[in-house]
């Protein structure tokens, strides 16, 4: 009987303890949530401001009852920079540069991270060579003495070809070119394929989802292009987007940049300005990154298989 009792307080304590771990585990959890969603809460806080603000009709800005959901909206902010001359030869020059410079990068990274990627004479030194230029910089002056000596001064390849090699780009693709079956490769020579065909119609095929994510990579960083458009682009013309909203955030009377009547640039407040230029920026990057979400998961992922 008292070994009975004894087992029965066993178990009795077992499911007190289990449920005492539950109970933790739940606070905890219930915490854990918390914390998140005040930190989302937190980071989304400042992009909803911008985004319901350049949409904010003017007269509710001005009499102060500015909300996060306002009950009048206004397109007019978008429309006032829309118009002016000094946006549309921004896009244009971004979106040149974007353009041009985009596939150059991804092509250029990926034809050296394949060559990298095979036994050649000296790979250990190009290798070295090549992470040595993720620590070590040319430096500014340099960098502009080549510009001008080359004559790109004010030409849209200045912001284009610094930026087509990078270190830590052809390191990501080697490791994944790594990580391919070297099969495929001698049965495409089996059958006749060479050494281009083989990386044209067998590799990158097969690296899809790390030549999107380097795509969605180079593509931010030519949409980005800010200082060098500031140190080679001498005509107002050729500036990027990046300067465009740099000028418009921090100029005192947005009629000097967005080109458009005194007037008419003063019946919307300049905040409204501001952030309606942000936004217009910010919206390609946010268009096309949902599509190339899976892309840019699984290529993080193939990236890192093999160091």
């Amino acid at each position: 009987m008292t070994y009975e009792m004894s087992v029965s307080q066993k178990k009795n304590q077992k499911s007190r303890n289990k449920l005492g771990m539950r109970i933790r585990e739940n606070i905890y959890q219930a915490i854990l949530w918390i914390l998140l969603l005040i930190l989302a809460g937190c980071m989304i806080l400042p992009f909803l401001y911008v985004l319901v603000l350049s949409f904010t009709d003017p007269s509710v800005y001005v009499a102060g009852k500015f909300t996060l959901w306002p009950k009048k909206w206004s397109l007019e902010a978008y429309k006032l920079i829309l118009s002016g001359t000094g946006f549309i030869n921004s896009l244009k020059s971004t979106v040149i540069i974007t353009a041009s410079g985009t596939p150059l990068n991804v092509l250029v990274n990926a034809g050296l991270a394949y060559l990298l990627s095979k036994p050649i004479p000296g790979k250990k030194f190009l290798n070295r060579y090549v992470m040595l230029t993720m620590l070590f910089t040319a430096g500014m002056v340099p960098n502009f003495m080549n510009i001008k000596l080359l004559g790109l001064i004010d030409n849209y390849l200045a912001c284009i070809l610094p930026s087509v090699c990078g270190a830590w780009t052809i390191m990501v693709m080697r490791s994944f070119f790594q990580s391919l079956p070297i099969e495929l490769e001698e049965a495409a020579k089996i059958d006749g394929c060479g050494q281009v065909g083989i990386f044209g119609k067998i590799i990158l095929p097969l690296s899809k989802a790390m030549m999107a994510t380097m795509t969605l990579f180079a593509f931010v960083s030519y949409w980005n292009t800010y200082f060098n458009s500031i140190m080679y682009m001498t005509s107002t013309s050729k500036s990027t987007l990046q300067v465009y909203v740099q000028k418009v955030v921090l100029s005192s009377n947005i009629s000097d940049v967005v080109d458009v009547e005194v007037a008419v640039a003063n019946a919307i407040p300049q905040e409204i300005m501001r952030m309606a230029a942000v936004v217009i920026v910010v919206l390609p990057v946010l268009i096309i990154y949902p599509f190339l979400q899976k892309y840019f998961q699984a290529g993080m992922m193939v990236g890192a298989v093999k160091g």
